[in-house]
C-alpha cells in the first residue's frame, strides 16, 4: 500500500504547489475557453472559483467561524470580475500564498465550521487544509484537458484524495434511502478498487452505513486503474485507464450517490 499524505504542513505546502502548476497549466491559455467537465463553465470562470474557493477558507480559518460562512462568490460567474485575465496567474498564487500562511499560523488541531459531517470529520482546520489541496488538484486536471498540459499527481496524494473521497461517500446523503431510487445498501453490496502498487480498498455496503478499509477482498464490482486515473474516475473525470467489472447497475448507482456533492 502507498503512504498517503498525512501530515497538516504536507498539506499546506501542495495548495501553494497545486495553484503553481494550475498557473502554468494555463499560462498564455484563452480564458473564454470551454471546461467541458465543469458545465457552462470557461477557463476564466474555472480559475476564479479556485481562487474564491482559496479566500472563503482562509476568511473561515482566519476568524475562527463556528457556523457558516457565506460562499456567495465561490459559484457567482461574476465573482472577482473586476480581476483581469491577464492577472489570474499572480491572483491564483496569492490567495493559495495567503490561505496556506493562515493555515500554518493556525496549526492543525484548532477548531473551526467545517460543512463535513461532524460525526466523520474533525471540525478543524486539517479538514480545510486537506479539503483545498485537492479542491485545487482536481480543478488542475479540469485546466490542463483544457489546455492539453500534461496532468501528472503524486502516487501520496492521489491516495490520500482516494481516501478522502471514499469518507465522503459514507456520509448519510450518499447512503440513505430516497423515494424512487434503488437501495444502496444491500446483501452483496461490496466495491472493490485496485490502484496496483499504490493501494487497494474495499467498500461494504452491506450493513445499516458504509464502512471503508484498506486492502482486498471479494466484491460484486472491481475498479481497477492507475491511481491517478481512479481518482479522476471517482470525480467524474476522463480517466480512460480505469476499468471495471462486474455489478454495473450497483456500481452506478453508488457513483450517482456519492457524487451529490460534486452539485453543491
Amino acid at each position: 500500500m502507498g503512504e498517503a499524505l498525512s501530515t497538516f504542513d504536507d498539506y499546506c505546502e501542495a495548495i501553494v504547489a497545486q495553484t503553481d502548476l494550475l498557473a502554468r497549466h494555463i499560462k498564455g491559455a484563452d480564458p473564454t475557453a470551454a471546461v467541458p467537465t465543469c458545465p457552462g463553465w470557461d477557463l476564466g470562470r474555472l480559475l476564479r472559483h479556485v481562487g474564491a474557493d482559496h479566500r472563503w477558507a482562509e476568511e473561515i480559518v482566519r476568524t475562527r467561524a463556528t457556523g457558516p460562512t457565506a460562499d456567495t462568490s465561490v459559484d457567482d460567474p461574476a465573482a472577482h470580475s473586476d480581476v483581469d485575465d491577464s492577472a489570474l496567474g499572480g491572483w491564483l498564487a496569492e490567495g493559495a500564498a495567503r490561505l496556506s500562511g493562515t493555515l500554518r499560523a493556525a496549526g492543525p488541531d484548532v477548531p473551526v465550521w467545517t460543512p463535513a459531517d461532524e460525526q466523520l470529520v474533525e471540525q478543524t482546520t486539517r479538514f480545510w487544509a486537506r479539503r483545498m489541496t485537492y479542491e485545487t488538484l482536481l480543478h488542475r486536471a479540469d485546466a490542463a484537458l483544457v489546455t492539453g498540459a500534461e496532468f501528472t499527481v503524486e502516487a501520496s496524494l492521489a491516495v490520500d484524495a482516494v481516501e478522502e473521497w471514499l469518507e465522503f461517500s459514507t456520509v448519510t446523503e450518499a447512503y440513505e434511502p430516497l423515494p424512487g431510487t434503488p437501495d444502496l445498501l444491500g446483501p452483496g453490496h461490496t466495491l472493490r478498487f485496485d490502484a496496483g502498487p499504490a493501494g487497494e480498498w474495499l467498500l461494504d455496503l452491506t450493513g445499516r452505513r458504509p464502512i471503508w478499509r484498506r486492502g482486498s477482498g471479494e466484491a460484486a464490482v472491481s475498479v481497477r486503474g492507475p491511481v491517478t486515473d481512479l481518482l479522476l474516475f471517482l470525480y467524474a473525470r476522463p480517466a480512460p485507464g480505469v476499468v471495471t467489472r462486474g455489478d454495473a447497475a450497483l456500481l452506478d448507482l453508488w457513483l450517482g450517490r456519492t457524487r451529490f456533492w460534486l452539485e453543491l
